[in-house]
């Protein structure tokens, strides 16, 4: 009977990919309330849902910081550490614009929602559910497909974003006259497409991570 070292020195614990699924579905209830926040009427819903918002982003710094702690204890990891680290930090990053967008809305009483913002918001909201479903298949590698076509679908998204966001910056400088207006909102639609481009890093780290281990 033959034995295998390597299998038996692999990892039992599943922490990494429990606290990855926590960190992205956090990101789904984090992209919903950015959604209807940016489509409700309600000044007082608005404000109830900027400080959720602002409580998933703590949420989400607080599965960062567990992801770390785990990481600097466990000498056996599933993948590479700095995967581990990338994805984990890739997935804060857009939990923290998300919230950086609400918060500049907020602070810089942005009364307008535009369409763009809506749209951002909307494409974040789609890009987190696919990152839920992406990192959930890293667990057992059983689906490697999937994860990728996962991976270019939010490839895709980012790309629409980018697009969007250029056009709606064009139609800023193009029809705004109020300099300070043209600031605000310009701030916050960056804030929309980057959460995107973190979106896209994530991607890239779970596409490193499946050719290294599928």
């Amino acid at each position: 009977m033959s034995f295998n070292i390597f299998h038996y020195f692999q990892p039992k614990n599943k922490v990494f990919f429990t606290l990855f699924e926590k960190a992205t579905a956090n990101l789904i209830e984090i992209s919903n309330a950015l959604v209807e926040m940016v489509n409700t009427p309600s000044a007082d819903r608005k404000k109830e849902l900027i400080r959720e918002i602002e409580r998933l982003e703590h949420v989400g710094d607080s599965l960062t910081h567990e992801t770390f702690k785990e990481l600097s204890a466990n000498f056996i990891t599933p993948f590479d550490r700095e995967d581990i680290h990338a994805l984990i930090s890739s997935l804060d990053d857009i939990a923290d614009f998300v919230h950086g967008a609400s918060k500049r809305m907020e602070l810089y009483k942005v009364e307008k929602i535009t369409p763009s913002m809506q749209k951002l918001a909307e494409l974040i909201q789609i890009a987190s559910n696919e990152l839920h479903g992406a990192v959930k298949e890293l667990r057992n590698m059983r689906d490697v497909t999937k994860i990728r076509e996962a991976c270019v679908r939010v490839n895709s998204i980012e790309n629409h974003a980018d697009d969007l966001f250029d056009l709606a910056i064009a139609d800023l400088f193009e029809n705004e006259k109020d300099a300070i207006e043209l600031i605000k909102n310009k701030e916050v639609l960056q804030a929309l497409e980057t959460a995107t481009d973190k979106c896209e890093d994530a991607t890239n780290v779970i596409q490193s991570i499946i050719i290294k281990h599928a």
